[in-house]
């Protein structure tokens, strides 16, 4: 019976962890970034389902041939998932293998809903490969800034739109005490508003992905470009491994990652469909 771990449990599904597979799934197991966990055995999992605790999607774990869970999972997905879902306003599903041997298996049990599926691939910066030469300058009135605890507390008002970026750090980490001691952060100010961010999304041991995001009217100013090669540096000198995934069809991002120095790790199959 496919059933909830308790956070102290998540230990457990560390051997059912892909190595080389995504980085969300380490960091909620570990207990870095929050999340849920469902597995076929609360007291010795073998196949378990992650759901982000940003509502950005679920990570299939483990063997992926458990007939027992596999069973039970459409059921569980329309009388469990789907209620829970709705509850914070989501009306589909999102879903990815840890490991490629997942894909076959996603594919039938869901042949008899409409699913959709594409392309993500993972980079990772390795310190030999950073260009810095290809750091941009950033146009007047732009300021960089260090997302931290002074900037939080925002106790001149100097920053107007401060909520958006607590906000945005609270969808991927339990608290902001947490992201302060395990993440790197940072934004671009213009006219007292922060209008470019990247920041950790998840971490997991040493390995830091990164969150990047630049209000619609303010792109093509290659702020993300200056965030990044702020973040990758960040990352360097603390010896951490920057961390970079998007969609194959996401041309620009592909773009700044390869040229800020970033190297294609591997490439996964996502798939969706609506309740």
């Amino acid at each position: 019976m496919i059933s909830e771990l308790t956070r102290d449990g998540f230990y457990m599904c560390r051997d059912l962890l892909y190595e080389d597979g995504q980085i969300e799934a380490k960091a909620i197991i570990e207990g870095i970034n929050p999340g849920r966990v469902f597995v076929d055995d609360r007291n010795s999992p073998t196949t378990g389902l992650i759901w982000l605790g940003n509502n950005d999607g679920f990570i299939f774990i483990g063997n992926e041939k458990n007939d027992s869970f596999n069973s039970e999972l459409n059921q569980f997905i329309d009388s469990v998932i789907r209620i829970e879902a709705m509850k914070v306003g989501l009306d589909f599903f999102e879903g990815i293998g840890n490991h490629p041997k997942w894909n076959e298996t996603i594919q039938k049990l869901f042949e008899h809903r409409q699913v959709g599926s594409w392309k993500q691939r993972v980079y990772i910066l390795e310190p030999k490969d950073y260009r810095k030469i290809y750091e941009p300058d950033m146009e007047p009135g732009y300021d960089m800034v260090k997302i931290d605890e002074s900037l939080f507390e925002n106790k001149d008002g100097s920053i107007q739109n401060i909520t958006e970026i607590q906000n945005k750090v609270s969808e991927n980490w339990a608290s902001r005490e947490i992201f302060f001691q395990e993440g790197i952060g940072y934004g671009i100010v213009h006219e007292n508003n922060i209008v470019s961010t990247c920041l950790s999304g998840f971490v997991a041991e040493k390995t830091h992905s990164i969150n990047i995001e630049t209000l619609e009217k303010h792109r093509g100013k290659k702020l993300a470009q200056k965030l990044a090669h702020a973040f990758v540096q960040a990352c360097l000198e603390r010896e951490y491994t920057p961390y970079w995934d998007c969609m194959e069809s996401n041309k620009p991002s592909i773009a700044i990652a390869e040229n800020v120095g970033f190297k294609k790790a591997f490439t996964y199959l996502g798939y969706d469909f609506y309740f």
